[in-house]
């Protein structure tokens, strides 16, 4: 709300130059703000009594703008990347799905790991486990695990994360 739009009694009043002018009618806000040349604008309208300041609209709209782009510049969105590994997996294989989940964890996003079974492959589901042990141990120089491995249904997930 700007100049004439506030309409309560009393304000708490902030000066051109960030100095508290105390507590008073919004009118003598208002005759304040016209003899400075600049707007009254209400930045705290939850406050009790509301905070208004004598600034330049636009600039402050401006500026407003700005904090805005630059928070969401340095807001990073996590993404979750899979990795499927399969029980018969060769040391090799192992490898080359490690280093691409080492490249994943380095730029800051989480990796789910997902051991597949198929056909036969269900019935040793318990003995497989050590695959993803063996997946998270040589990670464990860049990577904790958030959630242990868990099965469900065809299949075996684990989820890895980034020190910190």
């Amino acid at each position: 709300m700007i100049n004439e739009q506030i309409r309560d009694k009393e304000i708490r009043l902030i000066g051109e130059n960030g100095e508290q002018l105390g507590i008073m009618s919004s009118k003598e806000a208002m005759k304040l703000a016209e003899d400075a040349g600049l707007d009254l604008v209400k930045i705290a309208p939850t406050a009790n009594p509301p905070v208004c300041k004598i600034v330049d609209y636009g600039k402050y709209k401006y500026e407003q703008v700005r904090k805005e782009k630059e928070a969401k510049k340095k807001k990073r969105i996590i993404e979750v990347k899979e990795i499927r590994l399969s029980p018969n997996i060769d040391t090799n294989d192992l490898n080359t799905k490690v280093n691409a989940a080492r490249k994943f964890l380095t730029k800051g996003d989480k990796v789910k790991v997902t051991l597949r079974f198929r056909g036969r492959e269900m019935a040793h589901m318990n003995t497989s486990r050590h695959i993803l042990d063996d997946f998270a141990e040589s990670l464990s120089d860049v990577a904790v695990i958030e959630k242990a491995p868990k099965v469900e249904g065809r299949s075996m997930t684990m989820f890895l994360t980034e020190k910190r």
